[in-house]
């Protein structure tokens, strides 16, 4: 049996770019990138960096996402009206089933990790 290799996120990676949507822009240009480190072999929990320009979109999540801002300043607001703003070293989840705005004021990087329950 072997040992399943550690991931590390220290390493340079390969990032790519990850177009929003552009039906669901509210606000700005945003571009992404995403970095996928590590996918799980049923596909369905995943773990990487994802960096955003400024821009505000509309979200919807299906998946449960644990984040933690590396870099920059974003707000999400939810359809309801509640916000939060995360800067550099914030850690946060949101849950599957929110609905709202993500908004990057200023560019960002963050670690993801994600759980898609489908």
């Amino acid at each position: 049996m072997s040992i399943p290799a550690i991931v590390t996120f220290s390493a340079g990676g390969h990032a790519e770019a990850s177009p929003i949507d552009p039906s669901r822009i509210v606000h700005g240009q945003p571009s992404a990138t995403v970095d996928n480190r590590y996918s799980s072999s049923d596909g369905r929990f995943h773990a990487g960096l994802w960096t955003s320009t400024p821009g505000r979109w509309r979200v919807h999540y299906t998946e449960q996402e644990y984040c933690t801002l590396v870099k920059g300043r974003v707000r999400l607001e939810a359809d309801d009206g509640a916000t939060a703003t995360f800067t550099a070293g914030d850690a946060f989840v949101i849950p599957a089933g929110f609905v709202g705005t993500w908004e990057t004021i200023e560019d960002c990087v963050k670690h993801y990790v994600i759980y898609d329950p489908a």
